[in-house]
């Protein structure tokens, strides 16, 4: 069971400083009193009188933020590993088809939400923001069963709707030119619910879950995309983001495709997505912009003048062809970029250490010189600040400071991954793959303990979600047979977006030497 909010005592550990000038402080001590942290150094023991518990770190345990997954899709935790590398447009048509044979049942979206909830767990990740899609149209009882999911781990959460409102045509270039006579109807097929009973659904939402658990689970609101969306909708969630102080998340030019919808569709008047948004006034602090890979100089300079972050998916972006995003260009401009998983299909683990990881690798192979490759400070400083930043909560997640909520991983630095210790940053960002995490506190509770999540049968419930979803995979097969009907029109679609000149690359282009 999840231990009870008491005094906590951290003693002789290590504390990861904040700035780039300095690795760790200490060994010192940590005390934690309810759920936040109540003071850093040599005062701490004097200050805790008599605690519930004393964590000896014995000066070689390092206490860091909990890791925060900045962007999430829970709804497909269950189909890790399944499909095969292939653009998002074609991804996405077996990824969340809306087929009423896999709606979930309510104790589905529970278990599927706790499967990335305990793997989070595993690895350090205390808080993450999901844009839950709930597929083929959210109801209630599948809303609470995935925020009941994650109140029963003991997460912090944040969680949105992911569900666009405008039929297929709408999103893509090409798509109603290309489609076949008997594919037309089906991609210019309204969206199964509209706005209206959308903003039914976050006022359920908001009502019955922002703010809960002590203020651990939160909610957020989603368009999922500007090209997915009206402007009419896109304001009211704008508007409930403002009223509430919600972060908004916005996928914007993930992939070629989506640049090219400036040009394609009328509505967009050459403009990108970015500037779209700008110039409908819905580009501001509060927005989680999403992937980032395709954009300009103007679009960056946009976002820097907003005040949005930016939530860069490294994993996903190699995982889908989507590109490499202009790591350097954002930094310089003081954009807040954080960092997230997107979800378990498109990166087949729950798992921030393999994108911490990829992060401070993958934009080395963008020619620039090495001076403007990203450093393991800088890859650190997203995961936690810019984390922080996204989920709206940037005075209160992100460091091991006095005040702040007490959401932390202790980790082991006599592991294999820190063994010679040589440089704490750089085995945290190059090394670490969460085998030294030896204990996992949220809101001021242990949730992680000797390999153990303390808050729930971890056991039982693996075993309830093996029989569970064994049954689902004829439905599955079912459903991504008929979806097969549309990857020819998909890829179509895909390719001339690719043959499209749109002024720029994000994809590493290689030439053959024939010399």
């Amino acid at each position: 069971m999840m231990s009870e909010l008491g005094h906590t005592l951290f003693t002789d550990v290590l504390v990861l400083s904040p700035d780039a000038a300095g690795a760790t402080t200490g060994p010192t001590d940590v005390l934690v009193m309810g759920n936040r942290i109540a003071a850093v150094g040599d005062h701490a023991r004097a200050m805790a009188g008599s605690p519930a518990r004393v964590v000896a770190g014995a000066g070689h345990h390092l206490l860091v933020p909990g890791l925060i997954n900045a962007h999430f899709h829970s709804p497909a935790n269950h189909l890790k590993g399944g499909l095969p590398s292939l653009p998002l447009e074609v991804f996405m048509l077996f990824e969340s088809p809306a087929a009423e044979n896999l709606r979930p049942t309510p104790r589905e979206a529970y278990l599927r939400t706790m499967l990335g909830a305990l793997e989070m767990l595993h690895g350090g990740t205390t808080a993450v923001q999901d844009d839950a899609f709930l597929m083929p149209a959210p109801d209630a009882s599948v809303i609470d069963a995935v925020l009941a999911a994650y109140a029963d781990s003991g997460m912090r959460a944040t969680v949105a709707l992911d569900q666009p409102e405008l039929p297929e045509v709408a999103k893509l270039p090409f798509l109603e030119r290309f489609a076949p006579p008997e594919l037309a109807g089906s991609v210019a097929a309204p969206a199964l619910m509209g706005r209206a009973e959308l903003l039914e659904m976050y006022g359920h939402l908001l009502s019955t879950w922002h703010g809960a658990a002590g203020g651990r689970l939160r909610a957020a609101v989603s368009i999922s995309a500007p090209q997915r969306v009206s402007p009419e909708y896109f304001a009211e969630l704008d508007e409930l983001s403002r009223a509430h102080g919600l972060p908004l998340f916005a996928h914007m030019l993930e992939t070629k495709v989506q640049r090219v919808l400036a040009a394609e569709q009328p509505r967009f008047a050459g403009r990108s997505l970015v500037r779209y948004t700008a110039e409908l006034g819905l580009l501001n602090k509060r927005t989680n912009v999403i992937h980032a890979v395709w954009v300009d100089e103007d679009d960056l300079d946009l976002i820097a003048s907003s005040g949005a972050v930016i939530v860069h998916n490294p994993v996903s972006n190699l995982r889908l062809g989507s590109g490499i995003m202009p790591f350097r260009a954002a930094r310089d401009r003081g954009i807040p970029i954080a960092l997230g998983v997107d979800e378990a299909i498109c990166n087949d683990a729950v798992d921030m250490w393999s994108v911490v990881r990829t992060a401070g690798l993958v934009h080395n192979i963008g020619g620039a010189h090495s001076a403007q490759w990203p450093s393991a400070a800088e890859v650190l400083d997203c995961l936690w600040r810019g984390g922080a930043a996204a989920m709206q909560q940037a005075d209160e997640l992100g460091e091991v400071a006095e005040g702040r909520l007490a959401d932390l991983a202790l980790l082991d630095l006599h592991s294999l991954a820190f063994t010679p210790l040589n440089d704490v940053r750089g085995q945290l960002v190059y090394c670490e793959k969460g085998a030294s995490v030896v204990l996992v506190m949220v809101d001021g509770r242990v949730v992680v303990e000797a390999g153990r999540v303390t808050t729930v049968d971890e056991q039982q419930l693996l075993g309830e979600l093996r029989e569970v979803f064994a049954r689902k995979q004829r439905a599955l097969e079912q459903v991504h047979a008929d979806a097969g009907r549309y990857v020819s029109l998909y890829q179509q679609v895909v390719r001339a977006a690719a043959a499209t000149d749109v002024g720029m690359t994000r994809w590493v282009e290689q030439t053959v030497d024939r010399r």
